[in-house]
C-alpha cells in the first residue's frame, strides 16, 4: 500500500473530526477547513491507489 493512501485516509478522518467540532461549536471556518481536509485526503488517497495500480502492473 502506498504511503499516500495512508496519509490521505488520515486527512479524511481529521477532516471529519474538524467538521464535527465546527458544527458542535458553531465555527463555520473550522467546518470549512474540515471539508477541505476531507477533499484533500480523498484526492491523496486516490493518487495512492493509482500508484499502487501502476506498481502492480
Amino acid at each position: 500500500m502506498d504511503k499516500d493512501r495512508v496519509i490521505g485516509s488520515a486527512k479524511v478522518v481529521k477532516g471529519k473530526a474538524k467538521v464535527a467540532v465546527g458544527k458542535a461549536i458553531g465555527d463555520a471556518k473550522l467546518e470549512a477547513e474540515g471539508q477541505a481536509d476531507k477533499v484533500e485526503g480523498k484526492v491523496q488517497n486516490a493518487v495512492g491507489g493509482i500508484k499502487d495500480a501502476i506498481r502492480d502492473t
